[in-house]
C-alpha cells in the first residue's frame, strides 16, 4: 500500500492536470494574450499524452516500469516548470506538450507497475482505489484551478506539481521494489513515428474541423488523408516489426480486442460528462465554473464508490462480466435521461443523473483494465495497459469532438430561428454565447431564456447521440467471454496467461 500511494500521488497529478487548467484560462489568456491559441493549452497536453501512451507502454516492458514512471514524472514536472515561468503563450503551448508526454508515461506505466505488483484475481480492488482518485482529480481540479487563480495566481496550477512529483519520486524509489525487467531488444522508432504522426493528424483534424476549418476544406481533407496513409503504414510495419509498440497479435486475441473496443467507446462518454454539464450549469443557472466544478461531486462520489465496491466483489468471486454489463446497463439509461435534458430541471436532479452516469462507469472503467491484463501473456501486461489508456483517451477526444460539432450545429439553427422573431445582440454567434456562458447570462429576457432554452436542447442532443457508443458497449459486454482471473503477478516469470479463447 505504502508503494501504490507514491504511484497514485504520480497519477493524481497527471489526473488533475486534465481539469485543473480549465477555470484559469481566462486569466493566463489576459496575462499572456494570443487568445487565438487558447485551445491549445488543452489540446497540446491531450495531444502529446495521447500520442505517446503506447510507447511508454513498450519502453516500460523494456526496461522497467518503475524507472521509466520515475522519468515520466521528471518529465511532467519539466514541463510544468516551464508552464509555470512561461513568459509568452508560445511558451506555455510548448510546456503542455512536455507536460503531456510525461502525463503519458504516468497514465500508461502506473496501471503496467499494479499488475506486476497485484495479481490479476486481487487487481479490481486496487485499480478501485485509482478510479476514485481519478474522479476526486476531476472534482477538485476546477475548484483548485479557481482558488490558485482567485488568491494567488495561475502560475501556481502549474508549479504545485513540483513538491507533489518530487514526493511521489521520493515514495517510489524507496518502496517500490521491482525486479529489473530489462531486454536485449530495442524500442520501435519506426513504428512510435508512424503510430504518432496518425495520432496527431486524427487528432488535429477533429479539433480543427467544423471549427477553425470547414469539414470539406483542404486543411481538413489533408490532415485525415495523411493520418490514413500513417495509420496504415503502421499497421504495416507493426506486422513485420520485432518488438511492435503495438502488436497486432493483441487484436487477434478476441477477449483483448473487445476490452479495447469498450475502452475506446466509453471514452466519449467518460469527457462528454465532464466537458458539455458544466457548461449548461454556467450558462444556463448561472453557476461560476468553480460552482460548476462541485457540481460534478455527484459523479465522482458514484464512480468513486461503485468502483471500490465492486473491486472488492471481483477480488472476492473472481467474476467480472456481471459488472461491465451492469455499468454500461446503467450508462445507457442515465444517458436517456439526460437526452430528455431541459432548462426547468433542479440542481437536485441533475446531481442524481450524475451519480447514476458515475455509478455505471464506476462498475465498468476498472474492470476493463483488470480484465484486459488478465487476458494476454504477462510480457504484454504494460502494452495491453498502455493500449487500454490510449483508447479511451483518444476516443474520448474524438468523442468530444463529434460532440463539440453536434452542440455547434445544432445550436446555430436553433439561433436562426430565434434571430427570426427576435435581434440577437451584434456578434452573437455558437462561439460567442457557448463557449463564454458569460455572454448568454447577461442578455435580457426575453432573449435570455430563449437562448438558454437553446442551448440546454442543444446539450440535450450531444447527450442523445451519445447513447449508442454505451448500446454498443453494452453489446461487446454481453459477448464477451470472461476468463478466470489469475492468481499470480507479473514478477512470477513462470506464469502464463489463461488459454481459453485468445486466439480467435
Amino acid at each position: 500500500m505504502v508503494a501504490l500511494s507514491g504511484l497514485m500521488v504520480g497519477l493524481f497529478i497527471a489526473a488533475i492536470d486534465q481539469t485543473i487548467v480549465a477555470t484559469a484560462l481566462p486569466a493566463i489568456v489576459t496575462d499572456l494574450g494570443g487568445i487565438r491559441y487558447l485551445s491549445w493549452i488543452v489540446v497540446g497536453y491531450l495531444l502529446t499524452s495521447t500520442a505517446s501512451t503506447p510507447l511508454w507502454g513498450k519502453v516500460g516492458d523494456l526496461y522497467g516500469r518503475r524507472r521509466m514512471f520515475q522519468a515520466a514524472i521528471v518529465v511532467f514536472l519539466v514541463g510544468s516548470l516551464m508552464c509555470g515561468a512561461a513568459p509568452t503563450m508560445p511558451m506555455l503551448i510548448a510546456g503542455r506538450l512536455v507536460q503531456g508526454l510525461g502525463g503519458g508515461g504516468l497514465f500508461a506505466l502506473c496501471f503496467g507497475i499494479v499488475g506486476d505488483l497485484v495479481p490479476p484475481r486481487q487487481r479490481g480492488k486496487y485499480i478501485s482505489y485509482f478510479a476514485g482518485l481519478f474522479a476526486f482529480a476531476g472534482v477538485v481540479g476546477p475548484l483548485f484551478g479557481g482558488l490558485f487563480t482567485d488568491h494567488l495566481t495561475w502560475r501556481w496550477i502549474f508549479t504545485i506539481n513540483l513538491p507533489i512529483g518530487i514526493a511521489s519520486l521520493i515514495v517510489t524509489s524507496l518502496t517500490l521494489k521491482l525486479p529489473p525487467t530489462r531486454r536485449a531488444a530495442k524500442v520501435d522508432v519506426v513504428g512510435a513515428a508512424l503510430l504518432v504522426g496518425g495520432v496527431v493528424c486524427v487528432i488535429l483534424g477533429s479539433v480543427w474541423g467544423g471549427d477553425e476549418y470547414g469539414w470539406g476544406s483542404a486543411q481538413i481533407i489533408g490532415l485525415g488523408l495523411a493520418a490514413l496513409v500513417l495509420l496504415i503504414g503502421f499497421v504495416a510495419w507493426e506486422a513485420r516489426a520485432v518488438e511492435p509498440i503495438l502488436p497486432l497479435h493483441l487484436f487477434r486475441n478476441r477477449v483483448a480486442a473487445l476490452l479495447l473496443a469498450m475502452s475506446f467507446l466509453i471514452g466519449p462518454v467518460f469527457y462528454a460528462v465532464a466537458s458539455f454539464i458544466p457548461l449548461m450549469l454556467q450558462a444556463v443557472k448561472g453557476f461560476t465554473a468553480t460552482e460548476s466544478g462541485l457540481m460534478l461531486a455527484p459523479h465522482a462520489l458514484g464512480l468513486s464508490l461503485t468502483a471500490i465496491i465492486t473491486g472488492r466483489l471481483t477480488t472476492r468471486t473472481g467474476r467480472y462480466k456481471h459488472w461491465v454489463i451492469a455499468g454500461a446497463a446503467v450508462v445507457v439509461a442515465a444517458l436517456v435521461v439526460l437526452s430528455r435534458l431541459g432548462v426547468e430541471w433542479h440542481t437536485i436532479a441533475i446531481g442524481a443523473v450524475l451519480f447514476g452516469v458515475g455509478m455505471g462507469l464506476g462498475s465498468l472503467m476498472p474492470v476493463l483494465s483488470a480484465a484486459s491484463q488478465n487476458a494476454v501473456e504477462l510480457k504484454d501486461l504494460g502494452v495491453v495497459t498502455a493500449a487500454v489508456t490510449f483508447f479511451r483517451t483518444l476516443g474520448g477526444t474524438l468523442g468530444v469532438a463529434a460532440f463539440g460539432a453536434v452542440l455547434r450545429a445544432r445550436f446555430d439553427t436553433l439561433l436562426v430561428d430565434i434571430a427570426a422573431s427576435n435581434e440577437l445582440p451584434a456578434g452573437a454567434t455558437t462561439r460567442s454565447l457557448a463557449d463564454r456562458p458569460a455572454n448568454i447570462v447577461k442578455l435580457t429576457e426575453p432573449l435570455r431564456g430563449l437562448v438558454q432554452h437553446a442551448l440546454t436542447r442543444s446539450i440535450a442532443a450531444v447527450f442523445l447521440v451519445a447513447i449508442p457508443f454505451a448500446v454498443l458497449v453494452l453489446v461487446l459486454g454481453v459477448l464477451l467471454e470472461e476468463l478466470p482471473l489469475r492468481e499470480t503477478t507479473g514478477r512470477d516469470s513462470s506464469a502464463q496467461a489463461p488459454e481459453p479463447a485468445t486466439t480467435h
